[in-house]
């Protein structure tokens, strides 16, 4: 699903113009955003998370020059689903 085809959905249940409901979906997606930039996770109950993760040093490769290269610490927006979304989502599509 594309954020268009999200947008047309919430719309048509909501009975709401599709501009509206575009800007709820983009202001809910820069308040995530705007949060993790600070380093603030957002929880979502039901749903799940969206987390900054650490991701530690290591030593990495270049394989075309074959030399060692050092990757500094950084960190990565996450998303870590709640229990219940991931058990019905187990239990609704098959494999």
């Amino acid at each position: 699903m594309t954020k268009a085809e999200l947008v047309n959905t919430i719309s048509d249940k909501l009975g709401t113009e599709k501009g509206e409901t575009q800007k709820v979906v983009e202001a809910f997606m820069h308040e995530i955003r705007s949060s993790l930039y600070q380093g603030d996770n957002v929880y979502l109950r039901g749903f799940g998370s969206f987390i900054v993760k650490t991701r530690a040093a290591k030593t990495g490769r270049n394989i075309s020059k074959n030399i060692a290269i050092e990757i500094p610490a950084h960190n990565i927006p996450a998303f870590k689903p709640a229990k219940s979304f991931v058990e019905k989502v187990k239990t609704k599509i098959t494999v």
